[in-house]
């Protein structure tokens, strides 16, 4: 009879592969795509990334005034880096409250700063992100 698998996880440090950002950094104001938050990897030049990043990212907000649709993304780096998730134009009416999410993968060796972006179409006012939540999974 074969043995049993036996592992045990318990001296596993998975802390550079797993990681989590979940302050507000800012709320967009009218219709500009804005940074809500910003996930930078720490340890990230000395983690071997085999296949990517897995990236999930999630959002609570109120839509601002004259508001008509909201479009999540991710990004590397910054505000001009390249997309590797986004949702599209999603319908939305001003001053209601929402919960969303985006999720990517980005493939091949990643980088060490990943931004999660929101705008606002038509949005009169600034919009408010009420809590987030960004999460990295190097593999």
């Amino acid at each position: 009879m074969p043995q049993p698998i036996r592992q045990d996880s318990q001296f596993l440090d998975l802390t550079k592969r797993i990681q989590t950002y979940k302050t507000v950094d800012a709320s967009p104001a009218l219709a500009a795509e804005t940074i809500i938050a910003t996930l930078t990897l720490t340890g990230f030049a000395d983690t071997a990334v085999l296949s990517g990043v897995l990236l999930n990212a999630w959002a609570a907000y109120t839509v601002g005034t004259s508001g008509t649709a909201v479009t999540l993304r991710i990004r590397q780096t910054n505000v001009s880096g390249t997309v590797v998730a986004s949702t599209g134009a999603m319908t939305k009416t001003a001053a209601s409250l929402y919960a969303d999410d985006v999720n990517g993968f980005d493939a091949g060796a990643g980088v060490a700063v990943y931004v999660f972006t929101m705008q606002v179409t038509a949005g009169a006012a600034a919009s408010t992100v009420s809590a987030l939540l960004v999460q990295a999974t190097i593999i």
